[in-house]
């Protein structure tokens, strides 16, 4: 099976029945079907072949997702990059996977005609919604899926690549992580079936299209037949709250600093979203103070706390009736699909000790586009001969029903008087503080620690010092993780993709705490 299918098949099964709601725009199955044959086959016409790329630089707009499904019509892959992206990484993107087509905003021409200049390989250019700089030979996004439809060649099959989708590393350029249609439909299959997904669901989502929680919402609703409502972004909650009652959305995916938003609403009271059934939060772990609060908030929801990766989509996630026994677990691997903790020589270690998660099924990516060193460190041999694993770069424990715990990036681990510390364990701690909405910890460099902890704390204004900080942490941790610096900010910088963004946290003034 392809994925386009799954939008083929919603749309003969109730054509009628509404798709996708985006602003004041709402289409039905039909509408998002027929508009995505019309646009597949501009593309054939304008050159766009089986396996060519075509990039979606874009926000969450009903034509961002007519252009990915007519992409994978076309038997194109398509790429989808977030409207906040900035030329040079752009062209960087457009240059490195050779595509052939871009697909845009007119008040995102400025950056998009900039990185043109730069990457030759793009011969088709199409703007929606074209403003006075879109350069004339930009085709017209509106005339092309208003033009009459043409026959379109065969796609593909489903081993072909469906999307790269590029996600940041450490240092340097993002990579391209390369996921067939076999790929996506498994991972879609599986987290359908644990979230027990209908076609009677009304999924709002605020997740970026470039980020693949928020590309699946797309790809899932329209595999169950469900209506996805989407919104640009979650920087008015009150606003999106009322959509959520307008719309009697059942299914609310969200992210950590949107749960930290959502509690701090004093006019939020629990049971005032009853349409709700299912919200899920994945990108970081919830502290089990926000689980908490959340089920109060929303009592006729599951919560289902996840764990997922760009390069398998989804890897864990903790059954809703497991959250008051194990609040801190990820949970078990999705349904068709393993995840185990082995050591530095890949051999699997006893519950409770830490190590690398590795992730094992069909769902697991095909390399990092035209970067062999990157695949290689990723996908290495797995327990048969004729498969590779994913090594995710993260360590883990596991209890002895079998249970995950996240304990930290191998890169974010912080060496401190010789010993090895968690940020996300003094994170806990840190979220535990009354009036706390957001913390983070680094390491910054010291000459007699080698590295000190310093912690990076949003919370309600004057209701903190740092010596309540230090003394709470003190009270909980071992002496060498109790942060040496503490640092107060209104808001804690993100990622496109809802994150906290350590590498952003910079420290131009540190207060100490001795």
């Amino acid at each position: 099976m392809r994925v386009e299918e799954f939008l083929v098949a919603s749309a003969q099964r109730s054509p009628g029945k509404p798709a996708l709601v985006a602003g004041a725009r709402r289409l039905t199955f039909r509408d998002l079907d027929v508009a995505s044959d019309r646009l597949a086959g501009a593309l054939q016409r304008h050159g766009v072949k089986r396996g060519d790329r075509v990039v979606v630089f874009m926000d969450n707009c009903a034509e961002a997702v007519i252009a990915i499904f007519a992409s994978l019509k076309a038997g194109a892959v398509f790429s989808p990059i977030h409207p906040s992206t900035k030329a040079d990484k752009l062209a960087f993107v457009l240059d490195n996977c050779r595509a052939a087509a871009l697909v845009t905003l007119g008040r995102l021409a400025k950056p998009a005609a900039a990185a043109l200049v730069q990457a030759p390989s793009v011969t088709t250019t199409i703007v929606a919604d074209p403003r006075g700089d879109s350069p004339a030979e930009w085709l017209r996004f509106d005339e092309l899926v208003a033009a009459e439809p043409a026959p379109l060649r065969p796609a593909g099959i489903a081993p072909d690549l469906a999307m790269l989708i590029y996600t940041s590393g450490s240092t340097g350029f993002p990579k391209g992580v390369m996921m067939t249609h076999d790929n996506v439909v498994a991972a879609a299959a599986s987290i359908t079936t644990y979230l027990d997904s209908r076609a009677d669901d009304v999924v709002l989502s605020v997740l970026p299209l470039s980020f693949d929680y928020g590309l699946y919402q797309v790809l899932m609703a329209a595999k169950v037949g469900a209506t996805l409502v989407l919104e640009k972004s979650f920087a008015f909650p009150q606003a999106i709250l009322q959509k959520i009652m307008a719309e009697r959305a059942t299914v609310f995916p969200l992210v950590p600093t949107m749960a930290a938003l959502l509690l701090e609403m004093r006019d939020l009271r629990p049971g005032s979203l009853p349409t709700l059934r299912t919200i899920t939060n994945t990108a970081a772990a919830l502290p089990a103070t926000h689980i908490a609060r959340l089920q109060a908030l929303f009592p006729g929801a599951r919560l289902f706390s996840m764990y997922g990766l760009t390069e398998c989509k989804r890897c864990t996630y903790l059954p809703p009736e497991q959250l008051g026994v194990r609040p801190d677990s990820v949970g078990i691997a999705i349904p068709g699909t393993e995840a185990y903790v082995v050591d530095e020589t890949g051999a699997r270690v006893p519950p409770g000790v830490v190590g690398e998660l590795v992730i094992r099924g069909p769902h697991v990516m095909k390399g990092y586009w035209e970067n062999s060193e990157a695949t290689a460190r990723a996908l290495r041999p797995g327990p048969y001969p004729w498969e590779n694993v994913l090594y995710t770069g993260d360590l883990f424990r596991a209890d002895a029903e079998g249970f995950l715990y996240f304990v930290a990036r191998k890169d974010d681990i912080i060496k401190s008087r010789g010993e090895k510390v968690s940020p996300k364990e003094i994170e806990t701690v840190l979220h535990a503080i009354p009036g706390v909405r957001e913390a983070a910890v680094i390491g910054v460099d010291d000459p007699i620690l080698g590295a000190a902890i310093k912690a990076f704390v949003a919370a309600e204004p004057g209701r903190l010092t740092v010596q309540d900080v230090i003394r709470h942490c003190a009270q909980r941790l071992e002496d060498f993780m109790v942060p040496k610096y503490v640092e107060f900010r209104d808001v804690l910088p993100k990622s496109d993709n809802g994150k906290i963004d350590r590498r952003a946290l910079a420290a131009p003034v540190m207060e100490a705490a001795e």
